[in-house]
């Protein structure tokens, strides 16, 4: 047998503690077996193949629970809103999450138990997940155990709008957001064009507020009824619907009309520019008019949703009175 070194023809090296001794015990034998067909260069991990697939791997891939860690939100991709306020919010507005996080091992109050309720009867998926994987997705660990998944928003083609307005036999009644990089008056805008009649809202693709969980939340819900466009290029977008027919009219405290001399009965786009910047150069050039709205108090200017909806509220007005 292997190892005996007191077998016949066996030979011990002097100087060691057991020595040399014949046999192997199989280690030759198994050294001759076949390991099968050599795996693709990927599943090697030595290879660099298999290190460039886990480097892409790490930076595409989203975090346990299927949200991305925090600061690495890829552009019109999902969002994580955290906190129990803004998550049972959400949910008061009816937006559109596809998923509900709750850490395991969560304290339960009446927010966390109104949010599960809330989602479960919007059909919403509702997942125990470890702490760790909402501590990912915060910078700073204030989840408060829960956490809700938001869809990217699906924005409309600018001559959807008009398609809107066409469909339902009115004269259309746009908004367009020039210069509005915060999302709460974007959702302010779209909450007061959805209450006062309106077919629609554009945006410009880039240097813009987008529909985030922030703007769906100060939209109250209106963003999942009225649609929101967004244009590549603002100003050809506005030209555009200017030969079709629409009066385009902006809003700037130094306008040339106000809104007290305006009759807005027709095909109308009203553009409202940032309470900082207003109306860009190029977009105020496009305006067939541009209107101001008269001050009783000592404010110089109201902010752009407050403004937007000011004139939305009037042109309601006298299209109801015709």
């Amino acid at each position: 047998m292997a190892g005996n070194s007191s077998r016949r023809g066996a030979i011990r090296k002097t100087g060691t503690k057991k020595g040399q001794v014949v046999g192997s015990g199989g280690n030759r034998r198994r050294g001759l077996e076949g390991r099968g067909a050599t795996p693709p260069a990927v599943e090697r991990t030595k290879h660099p193949a298999a290190k460039r697939a886990r480097s892409a791997a790490k930076a595409t891939a989203p975090a346990r629970g299927g949200q991305r860690p925090a600061g690495r939100k890829a552009e019109d991709g999902p969002e994580t809103v955290l906190g129990r306020n803004p998550v049972l919010e959400c949910l008061r507005a009816g937006v559109p999450a596809t998923a509900l996080y709750v850490a395991v091992g969560t304290e339960s109050d009446d927010r966390l138990k109104e949010s599960v309720q809330l989602a479960a009867d919007a059909g919403i998926s509702i997942l125990e997940v470890p702490r760790t994987d909402l501590d990912r997705l915060s910078a700073n660990g204030l989840h408060q155990g829960i956490a809700l998944q938001v869809p990217p928003y699906r924005y409309a083609h600018p001559d959807d709008l008009l398609g809107r307005a066409a469909a339902a036999g009115e004269g259309a009644l746009l908004v367009a957001l020039d210069n509005i990089t915060d999302p709460r008056n974007l959702g302010a805008v779209v909450r007061s064009v959805a209450a006062f009649g309106g077919h629609g809202v554009v945006i410009p693709q880039r240097r813009s507020a987008s529909i985030t969980a922030v703007a769906w939340r100060t939209s109250a819900g209106a963003a999942a009824r009225l649609p929101v466009a967004r244009a590549t290029n603002l100003t050809r977008t506005l030209k555009d619907w200017q030969s079709k027919g629409v009066q385009i009219v902006g809003l700037d405290a130094d306008g040339d009309t106000t809104l007290d001399n305006f009759v807005g009965s027709g095909p109308i786009c009203v553009v409202v520019g940032s309470e900082g910047k207003g109306l860009s150069r190029l977009v105020r050039e496009s305006c067939d008019a541009v209107l101001s709205i008269p001050m009783a108090g000592p404010v110089e200017s109201l902010n752009a949703s407050v403004a937007a909806g000011v004139v939305l509220a009037e042109i309601a007005r006298q299209r109801r009175s015709h």
